[in-house]
């Protein structure tokens, strides 16, 4: 459609709007919540964690497909074989979704030359959250992105986008949109691609939406590897100061308890921000530990800004007064749907004013403003909304109410009956830190539900986490322990840290067994099909990978105790190729202690 002249110099003001707009947000980026006044530029602090692609010739929900890793963020856009007009991006919470769509947003606004809105005529990046009942998109862009440009109108925007040859929309978290139950509404036509069929969409979200068309492709985010947290110190935290580097390098290696929390970029983010502020030793023996630390920097830091100098006064603001946080929390993650956000007067009225100031001045709770549900199409009306900083957040502070109630629960099955472990799997390790007795209680629940964490290892490391003692670990590590390609993406993170926390406290690992199905090699490393990578394992004494025509041969050394069957492979097993064989070699000569690889 030709735009008139009139529209012409409207599209101009459009595109600035929209520019201002996402500058306001990717120059906002806050790597630790309680210093507000520390804001960086998205592009000074981005660091490309893990990405993979599901290559699947269709559509697959699960786990199952194709997985490939890719070097940059940007394949997803230009890769031939992930080429669509609709593309899924998925990840956990805190592994970097919204950080990657303010990229975009910066890479369009600033022309940068290798990315692919380099050519985009129009971005639209929304954030589902805020939208409540809002149902169309020009009325959603209007009031989000463009409510401070008065010469341009909802009218004006559908023509201006409807004549672009092209439009790149990216609907932000909608695992988190108030309208994901409904399929009456643009958001959900144009994900099922009955609205702009032609224009390219990204859509981040935890999980995958119903109804999908076919040709929709997937991508998920796996988090921050070595190399990720390396790159993250120098470009956000130290700069090129590589004794600096190391320190915090360091702090994270003395603390093998967190390496599956440091694989969340958001986490590791404020764990290298606070091992470079801090000096005092950072020593943490459970992941309750470690976020009790985090909560009392928190505290520490607006106790340095107000000049208070009363612990006893701050302590008991710590300890006695979040009662009713830890209960909103709780009601909040214990529903069907969980509801992660609240309406800021009555969040306000449960907790009361003063400790609601405090929780938002030191950067637990965050206010946001959204569509109310009064609104209509001619009269768009806001409500200020208030949600934890970070979901883990409200599982710290939900873990304190679980253990209540756990404790004097007659019957804990029906008290925890909406709590997925498998989702909330911090709400759970919280709680068996916090208290050791709620702790056996929530194990012997976990053992009774159908599917869920069953194997001893799984069991078992949660005691660990309980007790923070090594004798399970010891008792565990004697035995096999198997990775295989069913285990949950929670169960391979807890297994892979219980192997870490072994060898990093010298205690022998007597055999590892990985299904060849559950991993792939990328040079020397392992990775896990959840996108885990192995650690180095020095104390593991035997390897071996099950489901491949792979076999000792007794009496050798590892160093050349592989052969071929002389016969085809069967049907059960999968071929080792030759650059994997040499790449198991490659990891098992880093493990000091290996006695056999088969």
């Amino acid at each position: 459609m030709e735009l008139t002249s009139e529209l012409q110099e409207k599209k101009i003001f459009l595109i600035e709007g929209l520019k201002k707009t996402y500058k306001n947000q990717y120059d906002a980026i806050q790597p630790l919540p309680y210093v507000k006044d520390r804001l960086y530029c998205v592009d000074k602090v981005f660091v490309e964690g893990g990405i993979e692609v599901c290559l699947a010739p269709e559509l697959t929900r699960g786990p199952g497909g194709s997985w490939e890793r890719l070097e940059s963020y940007k394949s997803v856009y230009t890769d031939f074989r992930f080429k669509s007009k609709r593309r899924i991006i998925q990840g956990e919470p805190g592994y970097g979704k919204s950080t990657l769509t303010l990229q975009l947003a910066y890479d369009w606004c600033n022309d940068v030359w290798d990315s692919p809105m380099k050519n985009v005529e129009i971005l639209i990046l929304l954030r589902l959250r805020q939208l409540g009942r809002v149902k169309h998109l020009f009325g959603a862009i209007k009031s989000f992105l463009l409510s401070h440009e008065p010469r341009v109108s909802q009218h004006d925007i559908e023509k201006i986008i409807n004549s672009c040859s092209s439009v790149h929309i990216t609907l932000d978290g909608y695992d988190e949109y108030p309208g994901r139950d409904s399929n009456d509404d643009d958001v959900h036509r144009i994900i099922k691609m009955e609205l702009f069929a032609d224009f390219d969409v990204s859509l981040t979200t935890r999980y995958l939406p119903d109804n999908l068309r076919q040709e929709t492709k997937r991508a998920k985010l796996t988090g921050f590897d070595d190399k990720a947290r390396d790159e993250y110190i120098r470009k956000a935290v130290v700069g090129n100061k590589d004794e600096a580097v190391e320190k915090i390098k360091q702090r994270l290696y003395e603390n093998s308890i967190l390496a599956d929390l440091c694989q969340v970029p958001l986490i590791f983010v404020m764990f290298a921000h606070m091992a470079h502020d801090q000096r005092d030793v950072m020593k943490f023996k459970s992941v309750t530990q470690f976020f009790k630390h985090i909560i009392r920097c928190f505290y520490d830091h607006l106790n340095r800004k107000r000049k208070l100098n009363d612990s006893r006064h701050n302590r008991y603001l710590l300890v006695m007064e979040h009662h009713e946080l830890d209960k909103i929390a709780f009601e909040g993650l214990n529903k069907r749907n969980q509801q992660l956000s609240w309406i800021k007067t009555e969040f306000r009225e449960r907790v009361g004013p003063e400790s609601y100031h405090q929780y938002i001045l030191i950067g637990i709770l965050v206010e946001e403003d959204v569509v109310s549900d009064d609104s209509t199409v001619d009269n768009v009306l806001f409500t200020t909304e208030v949600r934890f900083y970070h979901k883990l957040f409200c599982e710290w502070y939900a873990a304190h109410h679980l253990v209540t109630l756990v404790k004097n629960a007659d019957d804990i099955e029906e008290t925890l009956r909406f709590l997925d472990p498998f989702d909330l799997q911090y709400l759970f390790r919280f709680a068996c830190g916090l208290d050791p007795d709620a702790g056996k209680k929530l194990i012997n629940h976990l053992k009774s539900l159908p599917g869920v964490i069953l194997l001893p290892s799984s069991v078992s490391w949660n005691k660990l986490v309980m007790s923070t003692t090594y004798d399970s670990v010891k008792d565990l590590c004697s035995r096999d322990v198997k990775i295989q390609e069913g285990d949950s993406a929670l169960l391979q993170r807890s297994t892979t840290q219980l192997l870490e926390i072994a060898s990093n406290n010298d205690i022998p690992i007597s055999c590892l067994h990985l299904d060849y199905s559950s991993i792939k090699f990328e040079g020397d490393t392992i990775i896990l099909r959840s996108g885990i990578s192995l650690p180095i394992l020095p104390t593991v004494e035997k390897i071996h990978i099950d489901g491949s025509n792979v076999q000792t041969l007794p009496g050798l050394s590892y160093g050349n105790q592989y052969r071929r069957h002389g016969d085809a492979p069967s049907a059960n097993h999968e071929t080792l190729t030759e650059k994997d064989t040499l790449n198991l070699l490659r990891y098992g000569m880093k493990c000091r202690r290996i006695k056999e690889l088969m």
